[in-house]
């Protein structure tokens, strides 16, 4: 099911562990031909694409719906799991909310300290397409929640009915978001970059989605507006020794393969034993999953995975030091360590998004419920930046005050100093305020 390399060469590391890539200069005209569409005509534009994109046919109001008209009648049983699940990320995420930095004298007469201000306005981006990502709410509107952003503008591609999926609109509420806007794709981002008539423009633009979202995400900061990080087709790197479970290990693989055509799931392992046994078990996996769907009357993924699969890779590697090697190379979104000494070989991890130790830590748990936050760097971007957190929505403000004898005290540090950068303005700021208080 995957193709398996023996003991390749660190030279051909690289090669092995592509990505799929678009063609990138067609991927980024068609979205800069989308995003100057929206800032031209606005909502005229949204429509035609929600139209062509998703089958929906309405008027402009019906881009937004509000708390009144979201529909959000679901089961019992998926109203409690989404309720745990937000209770455990709200926890997580709360304790590690940034806090307001102390006053503390730097020097005699000088004070400086830290505030964290919320974000005013925020974009969040909630993928629907083929999966309805209503857990991508959670992740997103309760960092915001916490941080206290005043506006919190939420959009997520619309059903043929012009509605959005209940679980999507559930979870919403259930962060406080009471406005969803009906528009997805590159179309949305560029609606909450440029702003239309009934979508506002937001200050940073946050959420998962496919290689346009991303492509639209990366123009957007070319016109002032921020973004979390860039962020699109999942992927899974799973490092396993021979204690490692088959079944856990394919299952793990095809939980990633089925986000998307586009995405890629990896296994490094020292086991040639191991790397065979994954692929039987991928195959029965794989019929399993189609058939499950059959029964449930579902439009199965099989297709989906099968063309993820065709992207990933197995490599059969002398031991886990060289795993971990090329782990760290590959930096990926998701790291599954499933090996004898899970935490050991984290120690030694430097470049990850998300890291899953021990057999029973499958990244299912992460994605859904366990606290973490499943939006995370892709594309090896987890080398410079982090997932979603409380961080992520609030800007710190740094503060300072300095009195008569601080200017006294610091000044002539400063002037020494400026005078060396020859900022000679700078130098004379602190000069007028020294020789008006002799």
């Amino acid at each position: 099911m995957i193709a398996i390399h023996n003991n390749p060469t660190t030279g051909k590391w690289d090669e092995l562990l592509r990505r799929p890539v678009a063609l990138q200069q067609d991927l980024a005209e068609a979205v800069k031909t989308v995003m100057n569409a929206v800032k031209a005509k606005g909502d005229e534009a949204l429509l035609e694409y929600s139209e062509r994109f998703d089958g929906v046919t309405d008027n402009p109001l019906r881009l937004r719906l509000k708390a009144a008209e979201i529909r959000n009648d679901i089961d019992q049983d998926l109203a409690q799991a989404i309720d745990t699940a937000y209770e455990n990320i709200y926890k997580f995420h709360k304790a590690g909310a940034p806090q307001d930095q102390a006053p503390i004298e730097t020097s005699p007469g000088v004070t400086c300290w830290r505030k964290i201000l919320p974000i005013q306005s925020v974009g969040l981006y909630v993928p629907g397409g083929t999966a309805p990502l209503f857990s991508t709410v959670l992740m997103l509107g309760i960092p915001a929640q916490i941080a206290g952003c005043s506006k919190v503008i939420l959009c997520t591609p619309p059903r043929v009915d012009g509605q959005v999926h209940p679980a999507i609109a559930y979870a919403a509420l259930k962060c406080g978001i009471d406005t969803i806007y009906t528009v997805g794709g590159s179309q949305a981002i560029a609606a909450l970059t440029y702003g239309t008539e009934t979508i506002p423009q937001v200050d940073k633009i946050f959420g998962p989605g496919n290689s346009y979202v991303m492509e639209a995400k990366q123009q957007a900061t070319t016109q002032g507006v921020a973004i979390d990080m860039p962020a699109g087709p999942s992927e899974v790197l799973i490092i396993a020794d021979q204690s490692a479970h088959p079944a856990f290990v394919a299952a793990d693989l095809l939980a990633q393969a089925e986000h998307g055509p586009d995405s890629q799931v990896i296994l490094l392992t020292d086991s040639d034993v191991l790397a065979r046994e994954v692929n039987n078990q991928l195959r029965e996996q794989v019929s399993y999953l189609d058939a499950l769907s059959r029964k449930r009357e579902e439009q199965p993924r099989t297709s989906i995975i099968e063309q993820a699969l065709q992207n990933s890779r197995t490599l059969v590697l002398e031991n886990l030091e060289e795993a971990i090697a090329a782990s760290n190379q590959y930096a990926p979104e998701h790291l599954i360590i499933n090996t004898a000494n899970p935490e050991g070989v984290a120690a030694r991890v430097t470049r990850a998004g998300s890291i899953f130790l021990g057999p029973y830590t499958c990244e299912s748990l992460g994605d859904y419920a366990s606290g973490t936050n499943h939006t995370l760097p892709t594309a090896g971007y987890a080398r410079n930046y982090s997932g979603v957190s409380v961080d992520s929505f609030v800007n710190k403000v740094t503060l300072q005050r300095a009195t008569e004898a601080g200017i006294h005290n610091l000044g002539p540090v400063v002037q020494v100093m400026a005078r060396a950068e020859g900022l000679y303005a700078h130098e004379n700021a602190v000069t007028e305020r020294i020789k008006a208080t002799r």
